[in-house]
């Protein structure tokens, strides 16, 4: 453990001795961004088997075929002869691929007046999208944009703004309820070892944010308070001019993700596949992540003239958009092993209980847009079911 004992442990010991007692929020930020030692900034497979926890590009490219085909019905419904994607945290870059293949192959139309653009700040990652998409950077459907530019509002967008598993990557506050008030957690040292202690908000905003939701808090209970999520959606706000935003990741609205059964909060670390909740080990060689308030994003987006389109889970959101039907006419073409093995796979992205069906959201919100219908957001009873 070199990397972790004489590098960023070692860093934010220093800083801690410096400057005294940080918030959560701070010693995240470095271990997922730190410029030497953070995760996403140092290199080695994040995602998929190989990695330390699986999105859903990477469980089977229908994933992206689906968003593919919601994206062409936004771009039909908002008209024009040019229709732009922003992918923010686009990590490895399967779900851009996946999309503009779909694209390509189906609807050349679409394809032409499509332009995808990725926001990534995590160089890795970044290196391998150039990579991955380097045949439709030739044809000038893809541009990275740079991060610092967006934060400056140098970008207006007419089309989409698409994430999927990002804000649940942002840096939080944790805070805790103490003797009736919120406490934000702060993390100290005691004999080289992290320790954590509590004393009042770092920033205004927390001390506001669970009253503005109606929530309080039980006696000794932990929170996640993601200020990062809600600064994103202010940028994405003013920078779309007309279109959608789609934002897929795990979490809940308020009244659930702050429900007393959450009582240690939501905070989670992966390292190859397995999950804890002590963030103070494996210090920049681990995920950490906490699960996204979707009523914050709802609310703040209606600060900033987004308008609530809806939010559903993403099993709802797959069927909505053929997911079934595209597994059927798959397994025609396929023995019957392999079609087992399809659907075993695809079963991951669907299945309420153990998968990713139930816990991950699509929330989309609109801007300039009139009276329409999104295939993603239909009803299941408005849905034909396959026949076999």
């Amino acid at each position: 453990m070199e990397k972790e004992d004489g590098g960023l442990r070692g860093f934010i010991l220093s800083q801690i001795e410096q400057r005294g007692a940080i918030p959560f929020s701070q010693f995240m930020e470095w271990c997922l961004y730190h410029p030497r030692y953070g995760y996403y900034q140092t290199s080695g497979v994040k995602i998929g088997a190989g990695g330390d926890y699986y999105s859903s590009p990477t469980v089977h490219p229908i994933f992206g075929t689906l968003i593919a085909r919601q994206i062409l019905q936004m771009s039909e419904i908002l008209e024009g002869e040019r229709f732009d994607v922003i992918e923010m945290g686009g990590g490895r870059g399967f779900l851009s691929e996946d999309i503009l293949n779909w694209a390509e192959r189906n609807d050349p139309s679409f394809y032409d007046r499509l332009h995808y653009h990725l926001l990534e700040v995590a160089p890795f990652f970044l290196e391998e999208e150039k990579e991955r998409l380097v045949r439709h950077e030739k044809r000038g459907k893809v541009s990275w944009i740079d991060p610092e530019a967006f934060s400056e509002g140098k970008h207006t967008v007419h089309g989409c703004f698409l994430s999927n598993e990002l804000v649940d990557a942002f840096p939080v506050h944790r805070v805790v309820m103490d003797h009736g008030n919120v406490k934000e957690i702060y993390i100290s040292q005691r004999d080289g070892q992290f320790v954590e202690q509590w004393s009042h908000p770092s920033d205004p905003r927390i001390s506001t944010y669970f009253h503005s939701m109606n929530i309080l808090l039980e006696e000794g209970q932990k929170a996640e308070v993601n200020l990062r999520a809600l600064d994103w959606m202010e940028q994405v706000g003013r920078s779309l001019r007309e279109g959608f935003v789609l934002t897929i990741d795990y979490g809940y609205l308020a009244h659930e993700l702050y429900a007393p059964y959450h009582r240690d909060g939501t905070l989670l670390c992966y390292f190859k596949h397995r999950v804890s909740e002590n963030p103070y080990e494996r210090l920049g060689e681990q995920d950490i992540t906490s699960h996204v308030n979707f009523s914050s994003l709802i609310r703040k987006g209606e600060e900033v003239g987004l308008q609530f389109t809806g939010l559903v889970p993403q099993f709802r959101f797959l069927i909505g958009l053929g997911i079934l039907q595209e597994m059927e006419s798959m397994g025609r073409e396929m023995s019957s092993i392999d079609g087992l093995k399809l659907r075993l796979s695809l079963k991951h992205l669907v299945e309420p209980e153990t998968g990713m069906g139930e816990v991950f959201k699509v929330l989309i919100q609109h801007k300039g847009v009139d009276a329409f219908h999104l295939a993603g957001l239909r009803d299941l009873d408005s849905i034909p079911w396959p026949t076999s």
